[in-house]
């Protein structure tokens, strides 16, 4: 008898609750709508420049190309650089019709190299972020032994966000993905110890790019 009526209870209650209207059901996010607001394209070199600063980055505007030779040139003075290396063959054709000295062998590389030049992939504007791989010429190593780390690039590199820098990584290389993709975002920096930040702890304590403005206006 008493089980009997524990089962009726039970029916009743599912009964009522049957009997209920729906809860409200939130609509189904949609996922392929970009998550961070869109920046227009007049607008990225400078949201770009802006992050950069932000994260310690040295930010060197060139209105063409023979504006960033003596852009360079001079900053290689300023700061005493006696050992710029260059492994990329068209970068060095170029400053060296420009006159200026760099060193293009690995001779003495880990140990005297002030700093080195190299391009990049593309330019990630939401998070003032530089996109290198290792298909270049200067491989994995040019971007991080040396002190201060030179990047040159145009302005129509810049992209919204590392999504469409990778796409467009796939879109170059094709099968023959590059082995290293990776996102410089200013000098190498640690706080591991202490909570101390510390600069150039596992790679360069300075990092300079030279934008060269491609685009039309």
């Amino acid at each position: 008898m008493y089980e009997a009526k524990s089962k009726e209870i039970v029916l009743r209650r599912v009964r009522e609750a049957l009997a209920k209207s729906a809860p409200f059901l939130p609509p189904t996010p949609d996922f392929s709508s970009p998550l961070h607001q869109q920046v227009p394209l007049e607008d990225m070199s400078i949201v770009f420049a802006e992050n950069f600063i932000k994260n310690a980055g040295v930010f060197v505007y060139c209105e063409n190309e023979e504006d960033f030779f003596d852009q360079l040139y001079v900053y290689k003075q300023e700061q005493q650089l006696q050992h710029l290396y260059v492994w990329e063959p068209n970068l060095q054709k170029a400053i060296y019709q420009a006159g200026i000295d760099f060193v293009a062998d690995e001779e003495n590389f880990v140990p005297g190299a002030d700093a080195g030049l190299t391009t990049c992939e593309a330019l990630i504007t939401r998070t003032g972020s530089i996109l290198v791989s290792s298909a270049n010429a200067g491989g994995r190593r040019l971007s991080v032994y040396p002190t201060t780390h030179l990047v040159i690039a145009k302005a129509s590199q810049l992209v919204p966000d590392i999504k469409d820098g990778l796409q467009r990584v796939r879109d170059k290389y094709k099968e023959n993905f590059p082995s290293m993709v990776s996102l410089v975002s200013g000098p190498s920096r640690t706080a591991d110890i202490e909570k101390t930040l510390v600069m150039g702890a596992h790679g360069p304590k300075q990092l300079v790019l030279f934008l060269i403005d491609d685009l039309p206006h």
